[in-house]
């Protein structure tokens, strides 16, 4: 996850370096066939690649809003879940009366295995061995983790409600946090599991390579340098601008544009186990290094 730093250039080329060997050869090679005397006879107007590298910026502005519209929506449901939490326990400490430490304690500590939880399975990651603890502890066995969790939430709840004195209207707002927990999640589950068409993609790249085709054929002839150069650079520039859109159509791969969920996971736990007085807080890593999680 990135949180703060610029991310090196160097990832991109990373990234895109199978593509960027194949464009090289793809523009050589092309650059070569026409000095051949059958291909120096076909021309073509300028306009017509700039015609068709227009229709790809379309595309490509298209593909790359897209992709910001999913990873902004991912940073904001992440920040719903960081200020639900807050309430949730605020919530908690208000309604239970004093000398009630165990309860607020339990959903605290449960609260904050959840977030590291939901995170960790939107990455499909294994869970942490905290996490794992936890669950072996209270025997918590499910599909769904995160949704159990909120699940033990509900029934504790449920259990205490008339016993510690709940008035009707308090049961409901607890209630109520807890729905908009499940709806956050659910929100974060249909980001990832939702695919972007790989049609579009292939589309995208069909063209790239069209343009790259067609370009050195409207350019002069006579400066075999500047001609491979350009259709090697300009097609490298849009697969790079797609590169960036795949990387962040997806906020939940552990990457530099990832949603940090580790990183709001430990502020939520900071944030909870300040406000329950628990002495044990966490220090937060350094926030402006790129960490895999």
């Amino acid at each position: 996850m990135l949180l703060n730093k610029k991310i090196s250039i160097w990832y991109f080329i990373r990234e895109i370096k199978t593509q960027i060997l194949y464009m090289g050869i793809f523009a050589v090679s092309i650059g070569l066939l026409d000095l051949l005397p059958w291909f120096r006879k076909i021309s073509l107007p300028l306009n017509i690649p700039a015609l068709l590298g227009t229709a790809v910026s379309l595309l490509l502005a298209f593909r790359t809003s897209q992709s910001y519209e999913r990873w902004w929506e991912a940073r904001t449901v992440w920040g719903a879940i960081v200020n639900d939490s807050r309430t949730l326990m605020r919530l908690v400490i208000q309604f239970f009366p004093a000398g009630e430490d165990k309860i607020i304690k339990e959903f605290a500590e449960r609260q904050i295995i959840w977030t590291y939880a939901l995170g960790e399975s939107l990455r499909r990651q294994p869970f942490s061995d905290r996490v794992r603890n936890y669950l072996d502890q209270h025997q918590i066995k499910a599909t769904n983790v995160p949704n159990a969790l909120l699940d033990a939430h509900s029934q504790q709840l449920r259990d205490i409600a008339s016993s510690k004195g709940l008035t009707d209207f308090q049961q409901m707002q607890l209630n109520d946090i807890i729905t908009r927990l499940c709806d956050s999640m659910g929100k974060c589950e249909r980001l990832k599991n939702t695919v972007f068409p790989r049609s579009y993609s292939i589309l995208l790249h069909t063209l790239i390579y069209v343009f790259a085709a067609i370009l050195p054929f409207g350019l002069d002839d006579g400066q075999l340098a500047v001609e491979i150069i350009i259709t090697f650079l300009i097609p490298v520039m849009f697969l790079a601008i797609e590169k960036t859109s795949i990387i962040m159509q997806d906020p939940f791969e552990n990457g530099p544009v990832d949603t940090p969920v580790t990183s709001l996971a430990q502020t939520i736990e900071i944030n909870i186990k300040q406000m329950t007085g628990d002495q044990n807080i966490p220090v937060k890593k350094d926030n402006s290094l790129y960490y895999e999680m």
